[in-house]
Formats: C-alpha cells, structure tokens, sequence
C-alpha cells in the first residue's frame, strides 16, 4: 500500500465534518501551492562591487599610513639629531674637563709684558706705520 491509500482509509473514518475541513484545507494548500509555482519570478542578478568606494576607501588607507609612517619618520630623524646632540655635548664637556697645558710663568710673564708695552693697539697697527717720527710739526 501506499501512502495515498492510508491517507485514504484514515479520511473514511473520520466523522464527515472533519473530513469535509481536512479536505477543503487540503484543496487551499493545494491552490496555494499551484500559484506559488506558476507565478512569474524575478532574476536576481549578482551583487556589483561599487568600485568608486572602493577606489576611496583605499585612497584613504593610503593616505592614513603615509600620514603616520611620516610622523614615525619625523619622530626617528629627531632622536637621531638628538643623539648627535648629546654626543657633541659630551665631547666638549670631556673637552672642556681634560687638563689644560699650562705655560710656565716665564712665558706668560713675557706675553703680558709684549702685549703691555704696545704704544698702539693691534687694531690701529696699520695707521700708525703711516705716521712719521717726526710728528712733533717741526
């Protein structure tokens, strides 16, 4: 037996009320299920990429890392300046701290006395190789 027939058998001995409702439910899902089927039915086509948001969301991206590896960038080139920096400023503390080669006090005493006894200042040097001796107006 089939299904058909069962379904059949259990209809008989229903009362016929109830076998009168099952079947008019039956009929509707039956017409429902025909129109489902025969109605017309759209194409979907498939999803197109937007291509100019695209186009801006990477221009953007780009745009984002080229600001940030240049303040990484501006950031690496201070510290490196800075390390220089501080290196030349070691170097002329150690400079500045190394003991100074003196001069024996003869030699200063000398130098004192040279630049002392001038009776022109250094600037005035060359105007006064101009002047004669004889400036007494003889």
């Amino acid at each position: 037996m089939n299904r058909r027939d069962d379904e059949a058998n259990e209809l008989n001995a229903l009362e016929p009320d109830l076998r009168e409702a099952v079947g008019n439910f039956k009929a509707t899902v039956d017409a429902w299920s025909e129109a489902m089927m025969s109605r017309p039915r759209e194409v979907k086509t498939p999803a197109r990429i937007n291509w100019s948001a695209v186009t801006k969301w990477a221009l953007g991206c780009l745009v984002f890392a080229g600001t940030v590896s240049g303040g990484v960038l501006q950031n690496y080139r201070q510290q490196e300046v800075a390390k220089i920096e501080a290196a030349r400023m070691a170097e002329q503390q150690r400079q500045l701290a190394a003991p100074k080669v003196s001069i024996p006090d003869d030699e200063l005493m000398a130098n004192v006395d040279s630049d002392i006894a001038r009776e022109v200042p250094s600037a005035l040097q060359p105007m006064a190789s101009l002047m004669t001796d004889d400036s007494n107006g003889n």
